[in-house]
């Protein structure tokens, strides 16, 4: 099993920036991909990015440009660095990993974003 704990989280204005972080442990050995997905109140559940273990990554259209998907190997830890944020980010973020990122069936409990306009 594969435990992930997401941190970071938080309130900031709109143009402002966050670092996601999500501490991955347990059996990974058929881990090959991470991912973030977002939620926002009364919306579905949408990825935001992903990271497979060779380093491709894959960003939702409404973040390109500003979301960093990145991976610490020593550390185990997953990061998205958020930048120029705008308040339509708003949601609990999760952390997600799997054997690929279409196939994520681990989860972390989230961790929340609100920007302020």
């Amino acid at each position: 099993q594969v435990q992930l704990v997401e941190s970071g989280g938080g309130l900031v204005q709109a143009g402002g920036s966050l670092r996601l972080s999500c501490a991955v442990s347990g059996n990974m050995f058929s881990i090959n991909a991470w991912g973030w997905y977002r939620q926002a109140p009364g919306k579905q559940r949408e990825n935001v990015a992903a990271i497979t273990r060779a380093g491709r990554t894959n960003y939702a259209d409404s973040v390109k440009g500003r979301f960093t998907i990145s991976r610490d190997n020593p550390k185990n830890t997953v990061y998205l660095q958020m930048n120029s944020l705008k308040p339509e980010d708003t949601a609990v973020y999760y952390c997600a990993a799997g054997p690929d990122w279409y196939s994520f069936g681990s989860w972390g409990q989230g961790t929340q974003v609100t920007v302020s306009s």
